[in-house]
């Protein structure tokens, strides 16, 4: 009876050692992020750059226990900057075990793959999977085409144009203006936009020229160049980014074309030094961060960067979106996806931009943006150059959140938790 006893007695710690030995194994876990953007051709230069910070964060955000103690780990899905080689990437990842996916380089891009993850998820409930916008930035993303699981980390273009026309009506030099863009969802939207916004806010200045071009298959735009310089513009609005900014900047240069660049992406791989001084006090930029910000809050981070890879870093939504992650993994105490995105609804952290926060509504975070100028580095308000050139960005002005915000159409379609 006594070794019976014992028996019973031994055989009950060692069933409760076993499920504590499981448990503990699976409290703490390695959330992997697939990473879809260009990591070779014309625009894999900026996609590799943006994939090192998002690794570079990711090992920060571990070692500080961002997310308790789960860990992150990014990866590189390479989509050639094809929507259709996207979703083959998307589902490799899906494959593998992915729940969570990052993409920014590409509106069409991104809206390929919510269409994709809406119906894997309808189709596959318990394996659903998140999608973390990084910087692609139509519209439609949050309005029209709006998902539960997908959640925007950069303003939009609505918001960035919003703002940047209201700097361009307040300086009274500026009469004419010539529009850019890339022939693909947010170049479409920036000719619509631009004309729309500063018609309201000064009628006064003439849209002298507007030009959609193929994206990414541009090997020479002086003949674009050509037809600003006999349009008289003195201003230049686009939101090309990538290689096609790259070469539109450095046409410009070679042409001596003296109008002023305003942009959304003249502070990412490649564009400073396809500027060089000839960019000086021309070009600027609206985002959602400048590392020469007051306080040059994040400098640690550029700092070390710098050191890493000898490269800038500006793809400051990498933050952002481990930050906000870490803090929904833990406040719903889960790492599934559903609970996860629940809890990111409203959810609320402190950036390297200062408080952002994830609108319910419609998945949009509502954040501070900065515009910027290309000037020489200094002491002072330019104490970080972009790539080695010399030549930084100077704050011009910090936007509130509030100040950026706009109404969504958005009618969420919520999943039962």
């Amino acid at each position: 009876m006594k070794n019976s006893s014992l028996f019973h007695a031994w055989r009950s710690g060692a069933l409760a050692l076993a499920f504590c030995s499981v448990f503990a194994g699976a409290k703490a876990e390695n959330i992997r992020i697939a990473f879809i953007d260009p990591l070779s051709g014309p625009f894999g230069p900026g996609g590799n750059n943006v994939l090192n910070s998002f690794q570079f964060v990711a090992d920060r955000a571990s070692r500080e226990k961002w997310a308790g103690d789960h860990t992150f780990e990014v990866v590189g899905f390479d989509n050639k900057g094809s929507p259709q080689e996207s979703l083959l990437q998307l589902k490799s990842a899906i494959d593998k075990g992915y729940r969570y996916v990052t993409q920014g380089n590409g509106s069409g891009v991104s809206l390929a793959l919510i269409d994709a993850i809406n119906k894997h998820n309808e189709r596959n409930p318990g394996k659903e999977v998140v999608f973390l916008n990084h910087s692609a930035v139509d519209p439609a993303l949050t309005n029209s085409k709006c998902s539960f699981w997908h959640f925007r980390f950069d303003a939009n273009s609505e918001m960035k144009m919003e703002l940047l026309t209201s700097y361009i009506a307040s300086r009274p030099e500026i009469s004419k203006v010539y529009v850019i863009g890339q022939n693909y969802a947010l170049g479409q939207e920036i000719s619509r936009s631009s004309r729309a916004y500063l018609q309201r806010k000064r009628p006064d200045i003439a849209i002298v020229g507007d030009d959609l071009h193929p994206i990414g298959q541009v090997k020479d735009f002086s003949p674009y160049i050509a037809k600003i310089k006999a349009s008289g513009a003195d201003t230049v609005i686009t939101a090309n980014w990538g290689a096609d900014l790259v070469l539109l900047i450095k046409a410009a240069r070679d042409a001596d074309l003296k109008a002023n660049f305003y942009t959304f992406y003249a502070s990412t791989t490649g564009v400073p030094t396809a500027m060089g001084d000839a960019g000086l006090e021309r070009v600027k930029y609206i985002g959602y961060w400048n590392a020469n910000n007051e306080g040059y809050v994040g400098r640690e981070l550029v700092e070390q960067f710098k050191q890493k890879y000898n490269d800038d870093f500006y793809a400051m939504s990498s933050y952002t979106i481990l930050a906000m992650l870490g803090k929904a993994i833990k406040q719903s105490g889960s790492t599934d996806p559903v609970k996860v995105a629940y809890a990111m609804e409203g959810i609320k952290v402190t950036s390297l931009n200062g408080e952002v926060a994830m609108r319910a509504t419609d998945h949009q975070i509502q954040q501070p943006l900065y515009i910027a100028t290309f000037v020489p580095q200094n002491k002072t308000d330019v104490r970080f150059d972009s790539e080695n050139t010399g030549f930084g960005w100077r704050t011009e002005r910090k936007i509130d959140a509030y100040v950026a915000a706009q109404p969504t159409s958005c009618q969420m379609v919520r999943p039962s938790r």
